[in-house]
């Protein structure tokens, strides 16, 4: 609100665009300032560094603030307070959906704490919440500011406004969560979400050696994962992205392919299915996938499943060809030569006594794409499986926090339960509603055991029409700025 209330009184588009800068880099630095640093940590870096870095970027990493002041700006010189602000929302969520953020983040996620608010993602998603925030402040602005004109009318009708969207997404979001409470779901299944808490892969292979780190990576699984099953008796075992650091299926060499033996004997003996984040590969490259593996015979090939990650982490997984080089290799010497895979896929999950539930897996950075949640429900999903590796986050908990958040958002909008499995936290369960029902904390060795009730596929309106808001905000900026300004120059 109080930037809105300096951006009223700009007088020129050319403060409005600068009022919009500041704020962007405000935004940034108060808000992702431990981005920054975990840019450091993982560079190698200083910490100074990694800030200025994040300030450099703050245009690119938050550029909707620089849309909507001039949008917004324009907007006021043809219509009034109603229609400047429907014009300065739209292109809020018109930005963010042209220009996707790294992180997916939008000001709908600070909803998350109220259960009965965030239900309305499932109408418009993030956007549509987004939307919705920046009308409530542009009205409560515009109430303070009649105000002061003393026009009490004025300012009751623009609080009046604010309150009604209020009603409205409490009033449907709990109509909702009543809908979901009398739902009747799946019979439940008992999954072992295995967080290991070793994070330093790199380090370990230093200290330790290629295979030894290999080596301990996988028997600290094992023994994780036994004990879930001895004792719990889950069907279906999960572990993080990345967590077999080698092809798997297409051994690279011999002792690969004696690993790929020594797990797929684990899961015969176990008699329980394992999703497990690792590598595939083929003519074009290697992809870092997802691997359903099934329980068979000891010592027989067994049959497993490979999803591969769509959304790949810029300059870390890949690096775009019209950057990529042996200088930028030079500079960035921790990037890698991924490629991305074709989409989203639902695959069978074979658990333990013959059932079948059909599952979408998403890795890391999938979670933030709404497309792939939507596909995966319209293809059948029951469940998402969300496999991540949140190193970046070890020493900085609002980021993996941000990430979780993100993720349940997937379920909101589909109404999909889902289980999360990270290395070093947060792994959690998340319900339909987005609750995290159980979870386990940043830097935890932890098996989480819960029992999770797959759900028929919703037809929500997001699942429906997909992201919708964000192209809809994008055609009613050009008709209430766009169009005006072309009748004007040609005036």
């Amino acid at each position: 609100m109080p930037w809105l209330l300096v951006l009223s009184r700009t007088r020129t588009l050319a403060g409005a665009a600068a009022s919009g800068y500041f704020m962007c880099l405000a935004f940034v630095l108060a808000i992702f300032a431990w981005f920054g640093l975990a840019i450091a940590v993982y560079s190698a870096g200083a910490a100074f560094a990694g800030i200025v870095v994040l300030a450099l970027a703050a245009p690119l990493l938050q550029p909707q603030f620089l849309v909507f002041a001039i949008v917004r700006h324009a907007a006021r010189r043809f219509h009034g307070p109603l229609l400047a602000a429907i014009a300065g929302a739209s292109a809020w969520v018109a930005a963010e959906w042209m220009f996707p953020k790294l992180l997916a983040d939008s000001l709908a996620h600070g909803f998350y704490p109220s259960p009965v608010l965030r239900q309305t993602a499932d109408l418009g998603g993030i956007a549509g919440i987004t939307f919705l925030i920046v009308l409530i402040n542009e009205a409560l602005c515009e109430a303070l500011s009649a105000a002061v004109r003393r026009d009490p009318r004025a300012s009751l009708a623009a609080v009046s406004c604010a309150a009604l969207i209020i009603a409205a997404m409490a009033g449907y979001g709990t109509w909702r969560l009543h809908a979901l409470a009398a739902s009747q779901g799946i019979p439940p299944v008992r999954v072992g979400l295995v967080q290991s808490n070793i994070s330093a892969y790199d380090r370990l292979k230093r200290e330790m050696g290629a295979y030894e780190a290999v080596r301990h990576v996988l028997d600290t699984h094992f023994a994780m994962s036994r004990e879930a099953v001895d004792k719990n008796h889950v069907d279906a075992l999960v572990w993080s992205e990345t967590v077999f650091p080698t092809t798997f299926g297409k051994p690279k060499n011999e002792t690969g392919g004696e690993l790929d033996q020594e797990i797929e004997d684990f899961v015969a003996r176990l008699g329980v299915p394992l999703v497990f984040g690792s590598y595939d590969r083929d003519e074009d490259g290697e992809y870092n996938s997802a691997v359903f593996l099934e329980p068979g015979a000891v010592g027989a090939p067994a049959k497993f499943s490979v999803y591969r990650k769509t959304r790949l982490f810029f300059l870390t997984e890949y690096v775009p060809a019209w950057l990529d080089g042996p200088r930028a290799r030079q500079w960035m010497p921790w990037a890698g030569t991924w490629k991305p895979g074709p989409g989203a896929k639902v695959l069978p999950l074979r658990l333990r006594g013959g059932r079948t539930v059909p599952v979408l897996p998403m890795i890391c950075l999938d979670d933030v794409d709404v497309g792939l949640a939507v596909e995966g429900a319209r293809r059948g999903a029951e469940m998402i499986v969300t496999m991540s590796n949140d190193s970046w986050f070890t020493e900085h908990a609002e980021g993996a926090w941000l990430h979780l958040v993100v993720a349940a958002f997937r379920s909101i909008e589909t109404r999909l339960p889902q289980i999360r499995v990270t290395n070093n936290g947060i792994t959690a369960v998340i319900d339909p509603t987005g609750e995290i029902t159980s979870s386990a904390g940043v830097g935890e060795r932890s098996t989480l055991v819960a029992d999770v009730v797959p759900q028929k596929p919703a037809r929500t309106l997001v699942v429906a029409l997909g992201d919708w808001v964000g192209p809809t905000g994008l055609v009613v900026v050009l008709l209430l700025v766009g169009v005006p300004l072309v009748r004007r120059r040609g005036r």
